[in-house]
């Protein structure tokens, strides 16, 4: 099984790509991230967020997209954006036939460091010790992004 997770962002998008083999340990498979540039417009770069997360799923046909769920945002302009690039995200995964997951932010940081009030650098040294990573994986939206699928294989795996 693959899980690609994925950590949305107009900026940077950072995806991460899991595999669970016999062994029911998760494998670092890939990551990466999206960048945008912010003198595009906002239709090129939320474009180039959905093509480049498409090619993805294409190229390595995972089993289910995973990323955060709307949260809350004291800045009206941030979440409209985020929605945008959330949904930019889902329509990629369901073009290509892949299955949407959402986890609040705090069930991730719960899921992967006990805590769900975890700083970024405690998820991220985590994320490394759970995929026995030697170096930080950056960019910290990359780490996010294997996050949340690490927090969807302890949900499969509890559920069995």
């Amino acid at each position: 099984m693959k899980i690609l997770g994925i950590d949305p962002g107009l900026n940077i998008t950072g995806y991460g790509l899991i595999q669970i083999a016999e062994v029911p340990v998760p494998q670092l498979f890939m990551y990466g991230c999206v960048r945008t540039k912010a003198k595009q417009p906002l239709a090129e770069r939320l474009f180039k967020i959905h093509t480049e997360i498409k090619d993805l799923i294409t190229e390595h046909k995972p089993d289910v997209l995973v990323m955060e769920d709307i949260f809350y945002a004291k800045n009206i302009k941030t979440a409209i954006t985020m929605g945008h690039v959330r949904g930019a995200v889902m329509v990629a995964a369901m073009d290509r036939g892949i299955s949407v997951v959402e986890y609040s932010p705090r069930e991730i940081k719960l899921s992967v460091t006990g805590n769900g009030g975890a700083s970024k650098d405690q998820v991220n040294f985590m994320v490394q010790r759970i995929l026995k990573v030697a170096e930080p994986i950056t960019p910290a939206d990359a780490s996010d992004a294997l996050a949340a699928a690490i927090c969807h294989w302890h949900r499969i795996k509890f559920q069995q």
